[in-house]
């Protein structure tokens, strides 16, 4: 008799509009704890965010350092061994794909893989830059980015020097 009057006053609140308190076991998470836990998502989001261009941004420098310095050595080397030396400023890196007139009779390239007959930009969209005689490198090659300004002799260029 006693519960079944306990379940008609509480229904009987209920039906009012009153709020009952729950048992231990039912109770959910208050508005101060619920709001609390997306303040601290948010700050996690925000941080993962805001470094996510500084990673990226490194990123493309080492994939144009490592193309400048290792990935068309192999290309450049073979070209000199079967030519004599390296492709002059003005031929560039085209005579790695197609031959020089004068030279087409030892070439025996291309020497390096491109699709579509056209060469790798850098991750900025922008020609590598190829100099024979090198500047920077005195007798050798000048192969280099422009970076990100895309301005050719500045501090963010990367190259093989």
């Amino acid at each position: 008799m006693m519960r079944s009057t306990f379940l008609s006053a509480r229904h009987a609140r209920h039906q009012r509009g009153l709020a009952t308190p729950k048992p231990p076991g039912e109770r959910g998470f208050t508005l101060v704890e619920i709001l609390t836990v997306l303040a601290i998502v948010g700050l996690l989001i925000g941080v993962v965010v805001s470094n996510t261009d500084r990673i990226f941004g490194q990123s493309q420098e080492a994939v144009a350092r490592i193309f400048v310095r290792d990935s068309l050595k192999t290309p450049l080397v073979r070209y000199r061994i079967d030519l004599g030396d390296y492709p002059s400023t003005a031929e560039g890196l085209n005579a790695l794909v197609t031959p020089s007139a004068g030279n087409a009779d030892r070439w025996h390239g291309p020497y390096m893989d491109v699709s579509g007959g056209k060469l790798p930009v850098d991750p900025w969209g922008q020609p590598y830059e190829y100099r024979y005689p090198g500047v920077k490198n005195p007798g050798g090659y000048d192969l280099y980015s422009k970076g990100v300004d895309k301005t050719a002799d500045t501090a963010d260029d990367i190259g093989n020097w």
